[in-house]
C-alpha cells in the first residue's frame, strides 16, 4: 500500500469514526420541538425576540430614541427575520447533502449520519416557521437575486465549497443564540427554540468541519483559491441577509433612517467580527481564507 492510499485508508477511518460518534450523541441527546416549546401560551409583548445587544439598531442614536416597546418589537422581528433566513439556507443545506450521498453506501456511517443531519434540519425548520409565525412576523426571505443564487448555488457547489458554506452559516448562528438562549430578556419559547438548535447543530458542525478537512485532503492551490473566493461569497450573501430590511417598517420605523444607522452601526460590525474569530481560524487553517476571499468576509463584517 502506497503512502498516498495509507493515509487516504487513515482518512476514511476517521471520518467514519467521527460519525458513529455524531450518531451515538444523536441518539442519546435529541429533541423533538413539538413537545419542548411552549407553542401554546400567549406571546408576552414584555420580552425580547433576541438579545437587546445583537440587534442592529442597539448603539446607535435612533436605537436610543426608540420606547422599550419599539426595542421590544423590534427585537422580535429581527429574531423572526434571522428564522426565516435560516430555514432559507438549510434547504439548500438538505439539497446539498442528499446530492453529495446520493447512491453512496448505507452502511457506512457517515451516510447514516447524513440522513440524520437532513431529519435535524427539517425539524429545525419547522420549528423556526412556528416561531416566527407566533413572533407575528411576515414571511421574511431573502432578495430575488440572492434566491436565484442561491439556487444555483445548491445545485453547483459540492465538496469542500459545500460543506465550509455549511460551515460559515451554522457558525453564525450559533455564537448569537448561544447568547439568546441564556438571556432572560429574551421570550421564554425563543430561548428554548435556541437551545434545541444550539445542541443539534454543533454536531452538525463538527462534520461539517470533518468533510471540509476531508474533501482538502490533496487539494493543490487553484483549488483552494476558487473554493476561498466562493464560500466567501456565499457567506456574504448569508449573513447580510440575515435581517432584511422590511423588519423596520414592521416595527413601525423608518425604514430608511433605520437602514442607514444599521448599515453604519459599528456595535453590531463588532458583534459580527468577534463571533467569527473562530471561524476564521479554521478557514485559515484550511486554506480558504486567502487574500481575495478576505474581501468578501471584510464587506460582511465577518473580519
Amino acid at each position: 500500500m502506497t503512502s498516498v492510499d495509507t493515509q487516504d485508508h487513515a482518512g476514511a477511518s476517521d471520518r467514519q469514526a467521527v460519525a458513529r460518534r455524531l450518531l451515538e450523541s444523536s441518539e442519546a441527546l435529541s429533541y423533538d420541538p413539538v413537545r419542548e416549546v411552549d407553542w401554546e401560551t400567549p406571546l408576552d409583548t414584555d420580552f425580547h425576540g433576541a438579545s437587546p445587544e445583537w440587534s442592529t439598531l442597539y448603539g446607535t442614536s435612533y436605537w436610543d430614541e426608540m420606547t422599550p416597546e419599539q426595542q421590544r418589537e423590534l427585537t422580535r422581528q429581527e429574531a423572526a427575520s434571522v428564522a426565516s433566513t435560516g430555514i432559507w439556507f438549510e434547504m439548500i443545506l438538505q439539497q446539498m447533502v442528499l446530492r453529495d450521498f446520493y447512491a453512496k453506501d448505507p452502511t457506512d456511517p457517515a451516510f447514516q449520519w447524513a440522513l440524520t443531519e437532513i431529519a435535524d434540519e427539517c425539524r429545525h425548520s419547522i420549528m423556526f416557521a412556528r416561531g416566527a409565525a407566533k413572533l407575528r412576523a411576515p414571511a421574511y426571505r431573502p432578495r430575488r437575486v440572492v434566491v436565484e443564487l442561491g439556487r444555483a448555488f445548491k445545485t453547483l457547489a459540492s465538496g469542500e465549497a459545500a460543506y465550509a458554506a455549511i460551515l460559515v452559516a451554522e457558525e453564525v448562528l450559533d455564537v448569537m443564540q448561544r447568547d439568546w438562549m441564556r438571556d432572560e430578556r429574551v421570550v421564554p419559547f425563543v430561548r428554548t427554540i435556541n437551545n434545541i438548535h444550539v445542541v443539534e447543530e454543533s454536531r452538525h458542525m463538527k462534520f461539517a468541519r470533518e468533510e471540509t478537512r476531508e474533501r482538502l485532503r490533496g487539494a493543490g492551490w487553484l483549488r483552494r483559491q476558487v473554493n476561498a473566493i466562493v464560500v466567501a461569497g456565499a457567506s456574504y450573501a448569508i449573513v447580510r441577509s440575515m435581517v432584511s430590511d422590511q423588519v423596520y417598517a414592521t416595527a413601525g420605523l423608518d425604514r430608511e433612517r433605520a437602514v442607514r444607522e444599521a448599515r453604519a452601526n459599528e456595535h453590531h460590525r463588532s458583534m459580527l467580527r468577534s463571533s467569527c474569530a473562530g471561524l476564521m481560524e479554521f478557514l485559515s487553517s484550511a486554506g480558504l481564507l486567502t487574500r481575495a476571499s478576505t474581501w468578501f468576509y471584510r464587506r460582511a463584517n465577518l473580519i
